[in-house]
């Protein structure tokens, strides 16, 4: 005979192993915020940066964006220098919205 599945220990495995990828998840936004040295801006003006960056649709500002976090990503993690990489982004896209992060 055979034995009967224990829907309930794979439904808390489940929930157990979706935490652990929420948590990572949460970590590593963390780690890209000080790596961006954008833990240095205070919280309100982060989020008020991040929202614009979400509800933007103009997709050549997110081209520049996503350029600008490659190469970030290529260099390796490193704190931006102020000033330098965050105006060459808001330049290339020309409509003065959030610079990179």
């Amino acid at each position: 005979m055979r034995k009967p599945k224990d829907f309930d220990a794979q439904l808390k495995a489940l929930a157990e192993k979706a935490k652990a990828l929420k948590d990572n998840k949460l970590h590593r936004l963390g780690e890209l915020v000080v790596a961006t040295g954008a833990d240095a801006i205070d919280m309100e003006t982060l989020a008020g940066g991040l929202l614009a960056m979400a509800s933007t649709t103009d997709l050549i500002q997110r081209a520049a964006w996503k350029k600008a976090g490659e190469e970030m990503f290529r260099k390796g993690l490193r704190p931006a220098k102020a000033g330098a990489s965050a105006n060459s982004g808001s330049a290339q896209a020309g409509n003065g919205g959030p610079a990179p992060a």
